[in-house]
């Protein structure tokens, strides 16, 4: 009984978990709330995976099946933003457009001395930063919630607490 309570509202959990990811990643596509960027191709290019809309925001209503696809894509979803928020932004710099802190190792993320280095879109350090750390938040929440859905429809099914109802006159 608890525990269809409980996967009761871990399914619930999912479907908001779910829409700010996607709405996180389209807000990824709008620096500073500008579209200019987008439609110049002046983005990180780990925006461009869609990890939020298509993987993180994957709806997991069916099972260890589909709760198993969930894991695997909300950690998809994990992996690149991570990546993304190490690799830091495609940014204009004194030298063009480049990703002015590659192979800095994320140490950028700790020195905001450096993100003066990035002069356009302005404040796309911070905005990656946010947003990339929220994308890992709440894939990282899914992966969770996924993983516990797994174990409850497992202990479901080998504890035998599914029940099959027949109902009299229905074939």
């Amino acid at each position: 009984m608890g525990s269809r309570k409980c996967g009761g509202c871990l399914s619930g959990l999912l479907i908001p978990l779910a829409l700010w990811s996607i709405t996180v990643n389209i807000l990824l596509y709008f620096p500073n709330g500008q579209t200019s960027y987008a439609s110049s191709n002046k983005l990180t290019n780990y925006v461009w995976y869609f990890e939020g809309i298509c993987f993180s925001g994957v709806m997991t209503l069916l099972s260890i099946i589909f709760s198993a696809l969930g894991i695997a894509c909300s950690g998809y979803c994990l992996v690149i933003s991570a990546l993304g928020l190490v690799q830091g932004p495609y940014c204009r710099t004194l030298h063009g457009w480049e990703y002015a802190f590659e192979g800095t190792a994320g140490r950028f993320l700790t020195d905001s001395s450096l993100w003066i280095q990035c002069l356009e879109p302005a404040h796309v350090v911070e905005w990656n930063i946010i947003l990339f750390s929220i994308l890992i938040a709440l894939s990282g929440l899914q992966v969770i919630v996924c993983l516990i859905r797994v174990v409850i429809q497992l202990s479901k099914i080998l504890c035998g607490t599914y029940s099959v109802i027949i109902q009299p006159g229905i074939i």
